[in-house]
């Protein structure tokens, strides 16, 4: 019920349909309109694939009718009245399902989704989780719910996370939510529903590849005793351009006028930027990034997409001038992209992100080197992979994370020089440039051999369909 899920689990369940496994999409009607076309595609080439519409119940919530995707919410106060109008759709879901034929013998939801516990057990068949970022970030969480060794620093201390097969080291203040119990307290009773209906389920499948991040898999199953098939990276299921343009087609955008001006420009010279769906950044660090990337004289393409503070940005280019000081090399878009589509151009140098974990796959899967800016969430840990495991980035040097609704307490972190050289380093004429582009590259073939046949993806794919074949409900 957010782009940040929902785009994956599509993709991976195309990538199931392909394996001539009958698949159901169940969402709710304005979420399938981003993704119909995608289906349809796959319907006529045969897949057996379909897509299961159940209303969502926003006036039963409270919440504002069209709102059934997080990112539509026009405040994240509401989230927790989001997680109730969720659990609502679980009676309709059970009709729904209760009709098709044949009934289900396995549901694949995400983990927010905690009334599929109950579905599930109705229908007696497993539920597995579907976690939309990796199995580093699942051992770090794991290993700090456990030991609490952050509860023991200051808010910006650092520590080291014990039991991690690298170094790790965090601040306090770089954790996610979940560390850092709020005023907000049906959020803080929905995480813990939801970690404890997720202790319950069958295994876990991860938009990940092994050859990214072994260890952390390994222990990760190891300590937890879960059962994890990492299936990633999903978005790799989208070949040509066609699928990477219909993969969220929100006509938001012209994919068409974008691609023709990436045509322009010569291999590896434009930077992209884009900080997510659910972008917190503040107006006056947006402006600081938006200098950098004037001062670093390099072409790119910038998303601005609606989130925190759009008025107060509106206003800003408005009078500074901004966009007619860099037009001819700069692109504002304002709405959606294929960002799949545009990684993949040859054009593209360097991705400035917000680590969220589609946006590093992505990235990674392109083979470009990357800038990273977390701002919320796990992006801190996806940071990490980014920097010091998989050495293919950057760190513009944001040190805390934007809690959502605390947006106005947000102070900026990353100035404008800062922004400027670290797309020096990854652009420039340097050695630096050289190393951070084979690392890229390096991982890019790791990425595409893993979900091809006889990787390491593609195979967990495949006991994940036997698992299911042969499961048998416990007495």
């Amino acid at each position: 019920m957010a782009p940040g899920h929902l785009l994956p689990m599509v993709d991976m369940a195309k990538m199931l349909a392909r394996r001539k496994v009958k698949v159901s999409i169940v969402t709710t009607p304005l979420n399938s309109i981003h993704f119909q076309a995608s289906i349809d595609r796959e319907i006529q080439s045969g897949s057996p694939i379909q897509i299961l519409h159940v209303q969502f119940p926003c006036a039963e919530a409270g919440l504002p009718e069209g709102c059934e995707c997080a990112d539509n919410l026009p405040s994240m106060d509401l989230l927790s009245s989001f997680s109730v109008a969720m659990n609502l759709m679980q009676r309709p879901i059970e009709e729904l399902l209760q009709k098709q034929r044949p009934l289900p013998s396995c549901i694949i939801a995400d983990k927010h989704f905690v009334c599929m516990a109950e579905v599930a057990d109705k229908f007696n068949v497993p539920r597995i989780i579907f976690e939309g970022s990796n199995c580093f970030y699942l051992l770090c969480c794991y290993i700090l719910k456990k030991e609490k060794v952050h509860e023991a620093v200051s808010y910006d201390e650092k520590f080291l996370v014990p039991g991690m097969p690298h170094g790790i080291e965090f601040r306090r203040c770089q954790l996610p939510g979940l560390f850092h119990p709020g005023k907000d307290l049906k959020l803080q009773a929905c995480r813990e529903v939801t970690r404890k209906a997720a202790k319950k389920a069958y295994g876990i499948v991860v938009n990940s590849f092994e050859e990214l991040e072994a260890e952390y898999v390994q222990e990760y199953e190891r300590v937890t005793g879960n059962k994890v098939w990492c299936v990633g990276p999903v978005s790799l299921c989208n070949k040509d351009d066609t699928e990477k343009a219909l993969r969220n087609k929100r006509n938001s955008s012209d994919e068409n006028e974008y691609v023709k001006w990436l045509d322009s420009w010569p291999a590896r010279s434009v930077i992209y930027v884009c900080l997510g769906s659910l972008n917190r950044a503040t107006p006056e660090q947006l402006i600081e990034l938006g200098l950098g990337l004037e001062a670093s004289k390099r072409p790119f393409i910038w998303v601005l997409r609606g989130a925190y503070g759009r008025e107060e940005m509106e206003k800003w280019l408005l009078e500074d001038g901004f966009e007619e000081r860099v037009k001819g090399r700069g692109v504002l878009i304002k709405g959606w992209v294929p960002q799949v589509l545009i990684l993949s151009h040859r054009a593209i140098g360097a991705f400035l992100t917000h680590c969220g974990w589609n946006s590093t796959l992505e990235g990674i899967c392109a083979g470009v080197p990357l800038v990273t800016f977390p701002l919320f969430s796990e992006q801190f840990l996806n940071e990490k992979i980014v920097v010091q495991l998989v050495g293919n980035g950057v760190s513009l040097g944001a040190e805390s994370v934007v809690h959502l609704g605390e947006e106005d307490k947000a102070r900026v972190q990353v100035p404008r020089e800062n922004v400027a050289e670290c797309i020096e380093k990854l652009m420039g004429e340097g050695k630096e440039k050289e190393v951070f582009m084979e690392r890229a590259i390096k991982y890019a073939d790791m990425a595409k051999k893993s979900v091809e046949e006889g990787g390491s993806s593609y195979n967990s794919m495949s006991l994940l369909i036997q698992d299911i074949v042969s499961f048998k409900m416990p007495c």
